[in-house]
């Protein structure tokens, strides 16, 4: 962590808000370089002398009145400091201003009037700008030497900042969408306040994750590949280093779609990756069946993958007399962000749900861990596909879950039921690219409800079960819209997934956005 954090040039120090990530991702956009920690790990690292060339403090769930920490070392480093939501209201603590709790909280949409003086491309004097708002407390009296730069439109001090010092604090949020001008305003504090030159490009993260497979030395790398894009990636990326001392072990789990072994022929084919492809669907279909808790799921799914995978390597190992080292994961940063707190130590994220990725396997058999990918977000993997010269319909194919068709059949696994999401989702893959949508949707897949419902087949009655279509547009599987779709396109799929599938009667189509909901169903 530490080695990782001081090649940044800005800390985003994390008090806990849900739009951490999305600060880390607009930092990148804009071409500079972050890291988000702990205010534990910044302090730490103050103390050992370390400091970034500015910080970002993120919003935060907690009240400052109720918070007692003292954060005096990041306003004292010398360093430039941009205080959101939560961070500004510490900011203004720190510095002798006051923060009350208001008569009613600011949550969503808002307005916020610029004030003279505010250089930021599209804001000025009393210009408008819709902003994000999530907060209850609020900046009552400005420190002495700060300037109110912003109003909400409840006349509340919405941006203030230091004439003097590099010192700013925004109580809305300029790293979500909804923020009109949220680049420009980041951009503002990076370049016009604190003076950094742009240190984050394609280049750079390519060089970044080969180091980190150099330093395996000349060792022998087990990869557990998906022929996902993020596997791909990692895998073609450690093969350019390691050549033959990458190993690539596909396992198939019976929860595949028609498209996904279609593209596993084509990289054993096309490619210079050497991939050893595992049937295991009997054992796992075996263990699945009746399973309906979609973390009993999650959970058997990667045990079960465990176990297969260590016997099979544990056969190779013993034929080859190879011994492995390492193993490498296609592992990513909202991976990491979803799965555990990305802090370990007073980190303040949540569980959403369980890895993805294996879990238990390095430790069972004595491996490190090489995830060369673990700081980037999807569409990052992706311009480093593009540098390797992986094909196009490789690097942009939709992400898929690890656990796959498993998570997509809501309630009791059967044969059937996997039957008809691979049936149906063959249909949806076909039409998305007869009709060239396929490339503008970041996800599309189809989930067996677990409800039946009437309906008319061939002049009977028929009472059979539902597919739900979702289809969704995002940059990086933070957040997500879901995907307004020409009617015509649904209309299809809709008739072709009735008439084609048996025991499906009905279609129905998800619009819910994350958040609230989650990308996948379960």
């Amino acid at each position: 962590m530490s080695k990782t954090i001081l090649s940044r040039q800005i800390w985003i120090v994390d008090f806990g808000s849900q739009y951490t990530q999305l600060i880390t991702r607009k930092t990148r956009e804009l071409g500079f370089s972050s890291e988000i920690i702990t205010p534990k790990r910044t302090s730490e690292l103050l103390k050992e002398g370390h400091k970034p060339k500015a910080f970002v403090l993120s919003g935060g769930p907690s009240s400052v009145s109720l918070d007692g920490k003292d954060y005096s070392d990041i306003f004292e480093s010398g360093c430039p400091v941009l205080g959101i939501c939560y961070g500004m209201q510490l900011m203004a603590r720190h510095f002798g201003g006051s923060v009350e709790k208001g008569v009613q909280g600011e949550y969503g949409h808002a307005q916020v009037h610029g004030a003279e003086g505010f250089k930021v491309p599209g804001i000025g004097g009393g210009t408008e700008i819709n902003v994000w708002m999530s907060h209850f407390d609020h900046v009552a009296t400005v420190p002495d030497d700060f300037n109110v730069i912003l109003k909400s439109q409840n006349q509340l001090n919405a941006a203030i900042k230091h004439n003097t010092k590099p010192l700013v604090g925004l109580q809305f949020h300029p790293e979500v969408e909804h923020t009109e001008h949220g680049k420009e305003i980041l951009n503002y504090f990076y370049v016009e306040v604190s003076h950094l030159r742009q240190d984050w490009s394609s280049l750079e993260m390519l060089n970044e994750a080969k180091n980190l497979v150099k330093e395996v030395g000349d060792t022998k790398v087990l990869c557990a590949f998906s022929g996902g894009v993020d596997s791909l990636v990692a895998a073609t990326l450690a093969h350019d280093i390691l050549g033959d001392n990458l190993y690539c072990f596909f396992v198939d789990n019976g929860l595949l779609r028609p498209q996904d072994y279609t593209h596993i022929r084509t990289l054993v084919e096309s490619t210079n990756l050497n991939i050893e492809i595992i049937d295991a669907r009997k054992e796992f279909l075996g263990k699945l069946v009746g399973l309906g808790d979609p973390e009993d799921k999650r959970k058997k799914i990667g045990n079960t993958f465990i176990e297969t995978f260590e016997q099979k390597v544990h056969e190779f190992e013993e034929n080859q007399g190879i011994t492995f080292t390492h193993l490498l994961q296609g592992t990513l940063y909202p991976d990491v962000i979803e799965s555990i707190s990305p802090h370990n130590d007073n980190g303040m994220s949540v569980t959403i749900k369980s890895h993805h990725n294996v879990g238990g396997l390095p430790e069972r058999m004595k491996l490190k861990l090489l995830e060369p990918l673990r700081y980037l977000f999807k569409d990052e993997v992706r311009k480093l596909g593009e540098e390797l010269n992986l094909k196009h319909e490789w690097v942009y194919r939709h992400p898929f879950p690890g656990p796959g068709i498993g998570i997509r059949v809501l309630g009791s696994l059967s044969e059937p039921a996997i039957e008809k999401v691979q049936k149906s989702d063959q249909i949806l893959f076909e039409e998305l690219h007869a009709q060239h949508l396929y490339e503008s949707i970041w996800q599309a897949f189809t989930v067996l409800l677990p409800v039946n419902t009437v309906g008319v087949k061939g002049d009977a009655r028929a009472y059979e079960q539902v597919i739900c279509l979702r289809l969704v547009n995002s940059t990086d599987g933070m957040t997500a819209t879901w995907s307004d779709v020409p009617r015509e396109f649904l209309t299809k799929v809709s008739n072709r997934i009735t008439n084609e599938v048996a025991g499906v009667t009905r279609v129905v189509y998800d619009i819910t956005s994350k958040p609230p909901g989650t990308i996948e169903w379960e």
